[in-house]
């Protein structure tokens, strides 16, 4: 198989002659008749003449540097340099010169295997070698100047390529490099081939990869060796994560040439006895046993198909060319994992391991002077069950389709007489048989009032009485016979929300306890009148007093601070704390109530929607809410979550802040809106200038109002990872957490999509101190 075989059987007998060397200085030269020979004469180094026994891209042969042992009569390399960058003449010279080392040949580039520009340390150029260790390691070592200390510059054992070497050889990751080996192309062409050896130091398991795909692992290394010639170890550090093994009997008494080669079929084999020890040359991507990982396949191919061997003619076929992902060969491994993804592929032949041609059509099979296919032999038996579990599986089905339409009609029609059941109990006067819904538990503590009393408490809805109107109706304010005032939202029959809504308010308020929500007393049901009855809150709504001329100044920055982190607790007990968990939908400055001593209160829950936990978002078809204050994902596609609250809180507080509201119009070098605004202003350094000029005089803590429009700039951001939880939202306020620059807000002149625009920002801690305007840059 090499012409010049001979010649390196007589250096390694001849090791101790005068002509052998292991080391190859500076300066110095080895061509094809010259070679390295290890100290102890076991391993050579040379250029060799490799013939492939076929046509491999336009050659026949190629010559290449590599090493042997020098007594194996197998007559495989353990390494070469060039595998991949054959010589297509006698002509290559390995050198070490100024520039580092390479191989040069005549008709092409050198092959540069290093280069003294790779590396930091300074080198002395001159005072470089090559040296063939005993352990088969070949070493390029030089001399720091700084330090004259040797040191390794390049060594083989860096570079594997399909043979597994006992210590110090490893595999794994070694200082950021990893170290893996790769198999042959073919039994005869050298070339990187199909399959990858490679140790996962997180899982500590030996690894195949056909075409990076996992087709075979193992974690019980030692299993490798029956006969218990090796001795695996793997090793983990900060630095390196990596397997190697050493000899456990004598070389000289069982293994004279110690080593693990990894085929071309990827087997790995004894490298001394050549017997398989393991691998994955019985894997096919679909088999489960003796390490083998089954892949996702077609739908045609079922668990115990696999590839046999068998004599046919066929009556129709394909060929494909041996190229295969423009450079890379394609080995009969390629054209098997080809075949059994494509369900018109009955079988593949392999044209001396390179190239294939697929069987597609009928054909005959155990005839004479038919080809060698690789056939897909169907499970039959496997074939079958799969029938009757289909028609196992549809039973089941339709079963299920029964039961569960039963269940949904007997739910529905229980659903029915709970919505009369609760009907009924709102009419009754007595509110102890009061219950709820969905647990059966006592109410809590609501008052059950008749239309006549409500009728009597407004001064028969005097418009005296009316304190506003929302979606679900007017509200008014009112007196019972005991003097205490309150307030009651009366349905509107023309109103847009329903009994549902009346009843989703009615069941999630009473609740929710937190001193920044409004308190339900209790209700009214009776005939076409459906009434909900508050606590009254004398300061009305915060709007009220925002976007009033004279009103706006009754609130400094102090109070307009307290009103911002009292909203902000009650979301968070929303989101958070209550033991329901609750999107409010219709966050607005009208649904902020205050008391008489201006605390905000979060109120108008007819359109909060309950959600789990770990829900990410919900979607809906029924968008409802007010514009300007909905998030872009729920007003374009009606996904809501507790970040479309976060959205709404940002642009209530930005209009707290400028005493704006959100959909006035601001000309800068376009018309914009308030959160266009105050973004403009924010990138160009003026943020400061949203704030509210009634607040100049009451406002010492200027970087308060900063840090809440850059809160507020957060807030409305488009993606809603971007935004910040209100948990987040407490920490900034109270100064201990860092505000992340903002990006440009959503709706602002328009919506913005940006599939980059994902938020990976994280709050971090800071003080109070930290935060100033130089810090403020936009982005």
């Amino acid at each position: 198989m090499f012409s010049s075989r001979v010649l390196v059987l007589i250096l390694g007998c001849l090791w101790l002659t005068e002509a052998a060397t292991n080391t190859l200085n500076h300066g110095e030269k080895l061509n094809l008749s010259d070679s390295l020979v290890s100290q102890n004469g076991a391993v050579s180094l040379g250029f060799h003449r490799q013939d492939y026994g076929v046509t491999w891209d336009d050659k026949e042969f190629g010559y290449y540097l590599a090493m042997y042992y020098t007594q194996d009569i197998f007559n495989h390399s353990i390494w070469m340099a060039n595998r991949d960058d054959p010589i297509a003449d006698d002509s290559g010279v390995l050198i070490v010169d100024d520039t580092g080392l390479k191989i040069n040949r005549t008709g092409g580039n050198p092959i540069q295997l290093f280069s003294l520009q790779s590396t930091f340390i300074a080198i002395n150029g001159s005072d470089m070698k090559l040296v063939l260790h005993n352990s088969g390691n070949l070493v390029l070592q030089g001399t720091d100047i700084e330090n004259g200390e040797n040191v390794v510059l390049w060594q083989s054992f860096d570079h594997p390529t399909d043979t597994f070497l006992p210590e110090p050889m490893k595999l794994g990751v070694s200082h950021g490099r990893r170290i893996s080996l790769t198999s042959w192309l073919t039994d005869s062409i050298p070339a990187s081939g199909s399959f990858t050896l490679e140790w996962d130091p997180v899982g500590n398991l030996l690894v195949i990869r056909l075409r990076e795909r996992i087709l075979w692992s193992t974690r019980d290394i030692q299993s490798l060796d029956p006969n218990q010639i090796y001795n695996f170890t793997y090793v983990s550090s900060p630095d390196e994560q990596y397997l190697y093994y050493t000899t456990v009997i004598s070389q000289l008494a069982l293994e004279k040439n110690p080593r693990v080669l990894f085929r071309y079929d990827g087997s790995l084999v004894n490298g001394g006895s050549q017997l398989t020890i393991s691998g994955s040359n019985a894997c096919d991507g679909h088999s489960t046993e003796n390490g083998c990982k089954r892949w996702e396949g077609p739908k045609c191919r079922n668990k115990g198909d696999k590839y046999e061997v068998r004599s046919i003619r066929p009556t129709h076929r394909v060929s494909l060319n041996n190229t295969l992902m423009g450079n890379t060969s394609l080995s009969i491994n390629d054209c098997k994992d080809i075949c059994w993804n494509d369900c018109n592929c009955l079988g593949v032949y392999a044209q001396m391991d390179l190239g294939c041609q697929f069987l597609s059509g009928p054909y005959d099979e155990g005839v004479l002077g038919g080809m060698s296919f690789q056939v897909i032999i169907r499970n039959r038996s496997k074939s079958k069950t799969w029938i009757w579990i289909l028609i196992s599986i549809a039973i089941a089905l339709t079963i299920i389709v029964l039961l569960s339409t039963l269940f949904y009609l007997r739910r529905r029609r229980q659903a029915r007489k709970e919505e009369e059941y609760l009907l009924d109990l709102m009419t009754s006067e007595d509110a102890s048989e009061i219950r709820e819904l969905q647990t059966g538990n006592k109410a809590h503590n609501l008052n059950i009032y008749t239309a006549e009393l409500i009728v009597s408490a407004t001064n028969g809805f005097s418009p005296e009485n009316l304190l506003g109107k929302g979606g679900f109706g007017p509200v008014f304010k009112g007196t019972l016979g005991d003097g205490l005032e309150v307030a009651i939202k009366r349905l509107s029959r023309g109103s847009t929300q329903g009994l549902v809504e009346f009843k989703n308010e009615l069941i999630l308020i009473a609740k929710l306890q937190h001193t920044n929500l409004v308190r339900l007393l209790g209700f009214c049901v009776q005939g076409d009148e459906k009434m909900l009855v508050y606590e009254y809150l004398p300061n009305k709504s915060l709007d009220s007093f925002i976007f009033d001329e004279s009103k706006r100044k009754l609130l400094d920055w102090d109070k307009r601070f307290s009103i911002i982190e009292g909203i902000a607790q009650g979301l968070l007990y929303l989101h958070k704390y209550s033991r329901l968990r609750i999107i409010h939908r219709d966050l607005k400055l009208s649904n902020i109530l205050l008391d008489q001593n201006m605390n905000p209160k979060i109120s108008d829950f007819g359109m909060a929607r309950i959600y789990k936990t770990n829900e990410a978002g919900t979607n809906t078809n029924r968008i409802v809410g007010t514009y300007g204050y909905m998030s872009p994902e729920y007003a374009m596609d009606g996904i809501f979550s507790e970040k479309s609250d976060v959205y709404s809180f940002g642009v209530m507080v930005l209009e707290v802040v400028s005493g704006r509201k959100n959909n006035s119009h601001f000309e800068f070098d376009r018309p914009l809106n308030l959160v266009g605004y105050a973004w403009e202003l924010w990138k160009h350094g003026a943020a400061l200038e949203l704030m509210d000029p009634s607040l100049i005089d009451s406002c010492p803590k200027q970087y308060q109002v900063l840090r809440c429009i850059t809160l507020g700039l957060l807030c409305v951001e488009d993606s809603p990872l971007d935004r910040p939880t209100m948990s987040d939202v407490i920490s900034v306020l109270n100064g201990e957490m860092q505000l992340p620059l903002p990006k440009q807000p959503a709706f602002s002149t328009g919506r913005r999509i940006a599939e980059t625009d994902v938020g990976d920002r994280e709050m971090e801690n800071y003080s109070v101190n930290g935060l100033t305007m130089s810090t403020m840059d936009a982005r």
